[in-house]
């Protein structure tokens, strides 16, 4: 298998225009998913729904697993004092599926729910880590949306509903400060949904050496650190925890977290040669997640000589996902589909190796 190194060296692209020391390989046709796979995939039925907030518990498309990630209590609750689960749907015309979004606050007890391949498999996985700046989790805009548009490209998607909020570094508004609790409970989360995936990578057609991880936001921190934090932050609770939660390669949207006061990166993220090939793509105008989340950690991963291609965006904001207008989601979708193709998680025609 091949891997393209991008970053000084690189192709960063810059208002969808990419530059690079060499001519890049001419990407694959993008093939659009036929009507009849558009047809296959779930859908999230919201209609049911007044717009607001309800307590209720987050549920998957009807006719998949959704499956909790603990058996029994999650790690490190003792203590935790937080309402019960409840679902915030509001009206997005720009959503791609019922005109209708939904994010989940307060969530105790986290899962993880299976979307199956959909036409022929790549034998493949990715494991989606929503967004929501570790407060809430953007299960439609940056999960459900995203889950079907990996799924149509004959990849298992699996999507984490993690422990929020206060779970991992993050602001917090009653004391205007950055708390960073120990252990941060969205990173057991995905450390141990990993390990699932891989466990049970038999019964779900993937390949356990082709386990990916994907996030947007507060969730492309999580990449960051399960990229890069291989050791478990829990004490096991089964043979599941004997298995790796390295993952085999790695998608950071918008990436948050990453850069701290002083423009250094995280202290706890430290790349060495072990972290996974990785994709980073960000605007520039982010107006949430500054540009030297990006910048930051794609310096560490060329340090480190780790395989990594970047796209830097001049503009499209934050949390664009798959809708229009935010320009980068007309290009997107592309530059990911051929990195895939390139490391071999897609398939497709051979890749020379690089220089």
């Amino acid at each position: 298998m091949s891997f393209l190194k991008s970053f000084a060296g690189p192709c960063i692209a810059v208002l969808g225009l990419t530059c690079c020391d060499a001519a890049p390989a001419s990407p694959p046709a993008q093939t659009p998913p036929s009507a009849g796979e558009r047809a296959a995939a779930p859908q999230l039925d919201l209609s049911g729904y007044e717009p607001g907030r309800t307590t209720r518990v987050w549920q998957g498309p009807p006719g998949l697993e959704q499956t909790p990630l603990w058996p029994g209590v999650a790690p490190n609750m003792d203590g935790a004092d937080q309402p019960p689960e409840s679902v915030l749907v509001v009206d997005t015309p720009e959503a791609l599926t019922g005109g209708r979004s939904e994010a989940v606050f307060d969530v105790t007890q986290p899962t993880m729910t299976v979307y199956p391949a959909r036409g022929a498999s790549a034998h493949s996985a990715i494991v989606v880590f929503p967004g929501g700046g570790f407060k809430i989790l953007a299960m439609t805009l940056e999960g459900h949306e995203i889950c079907n548009w990996i799924t149509a490209h004959g990849v298992t998607c699996v999507l984490v509903k993690y422990r929020v909020p206060g779970s991992n570094h993050h602001w917090n508004e009653a004391c205007r400060c950055v708390i960073d609790p120990k252990p941060p409970r969205a990173l057991q989360d995905a450390q141990r949904a990993i390990r699932l995936v891989r466990a049970r990578a038999t019964e779900l057609g993937v390949q356990p050496d082709k386990i990916g991880v994907m996030g947007f936001s507060a969730g492309g921190y999580l990449v960051a650190q399960t990229s890069n934090i291989f050791e478990p932050i829990y004490a096991p609770v089964d043979a599941v925890d004997r298995i790796s939660s390295r993952p085999d390669f790695a998608i950071a949207f918008f990436p948050g977290h990453l850069c701290r006061p002083g423009d250094v990166l995280d202290p706890g993220i430290r790349v060495t040669a072990r972290t996974p090939p990785t994709f980073l793509l960000q605007a520039w105008d982010d107006p949430v997640d500054p540009i030297c989340n990006s910048t930051l950690y794609a310096r560490a991963l060329n340090q480190a000589d780790v395989p990594t291609e970047v796209h830097l965006f001049g503009q499209g904001g934050h949390a664009f996902g798959l809708r229009r207008p935010h320009s980068p989601d007309t290009v997107w979708p592309g530059l990911l589909e051929t990195w895939l193709t390139r490391i071999g998680v897609l398939p497709g025609p051979a890749q020379p190796r690089p220089r």
